[in-house]
């Protein structure tokens, strides 16, 4: 077997990664908030956003955490449209977990079937991305700590969604987006113990390297986040009710999400 190294560069891709996916999963529930707040015939563009967000949030953290993992004896190359399809994954898949959540009525098995979706596109998107890697030898898997992984991811993903249908402030999305970055990286690292890889010299790789082809890509996530929080930020909270020492005149809001006038 070959010796493999996931903290190539230390604690630097580990942290980054980390930030990474707590950016996207604070974006991404915050906008789900968004989305509860509105009549339902209004909240699909909100509930995209959020699917985007923690959908690219996730991905990149992967990504930039496989930056720092290297294989003795061996070059690690990615195959481009395998590389693509784990994002759109990662995206689609969460976003059945955040539509449930968005149009079904609170309950328990609302959370449970959300937060397995979402669990199941954190995991998804993972195997997929490594299944993307290629180097001059085999991949192997031990199926008990992908079963580990794969439920890590859903535990967590589900506790994330309770404390945000549940717990509707800023810091409750902070808490959560928090735990949602530990989940997202523990179910990483766990996934990355049952690798095992044996080289073959006989092999050829064929692919492109991280730095040509995912950093840049990752790079234009980090942008779009960035747009994201900023639309976010700009865009006044919906209020379910009006008070009632309100005064009763007519006034005009602009949302600046979905360029409505009321």
């Amino acid at each position: 077997m070959a010796h493999m190294d996931g903290f190539t560069y230390g604690w630097v891709n580990p942290l980054l990664a980390y930030l990474v996916a707590c950016v996207g999963a604070a974006l991404g529930l915050r906008c789900t908030v968004r989305a509860l707040a509105l009549p339902r015939e209004r909240r699909r563009n909100w509930l995209l956003l959020a699917a985007s967000t923690i959908g690219c949030g996730i991905w990149t953290m992967h990504f930039i955490a496989m930056m720092g993992f290297s294989v003795t004896g061996a070059s690690v190359v990615y195959d481009i449209p395998l590389t693509l399809a784990s994002l759109a994954v990662a995206i689609v898949v969460v976003g059945f977990g955040v539509f449930y959540v968005g149009y079904r009525p609170p309950s328990v098995l609302t959370l449970l079937v959300g937060g397995t979706l979402t669990g199941l596109g954190v995991a998804g998107m993972h195997y997929l991305g490594m299944a993307a890697m290629d180097l001059n030898g085999t991949v192997s898997y031990d199926p008990g700590i992908v079963a580990a992984s794969v439920g890590i991811a859903v535990f967590a993903a589900t506790a994330a969604l309770w404390m945000t249908l549940n717990i509707r402030r800023l810091w409750a999305s902070a808490l959560s987006a928090l735990v949602a970055g530990v989940a997202v990286c523990a179910m990483h690292y766990t996934a990355m113990l049952a690798v095992s890889v044996r080289l073959n010299p006989d092999d050829a790789a064929g692919g492109v390297p991280a730095a040509q082809f995912v950093l840049p890509l990752a790079v234009a996530i980090v942008v779009f986040l960035t747009v994201v929080a900023i639309v976010v930020a700009l865009s006044p909270e919906t209020r379910t009710r009006r008070p009632v020492e309100a005064p009763q005149q007519e006034r005009i809001e602009v949302n600046l999400f979905d360029g409505r006038l009321r």
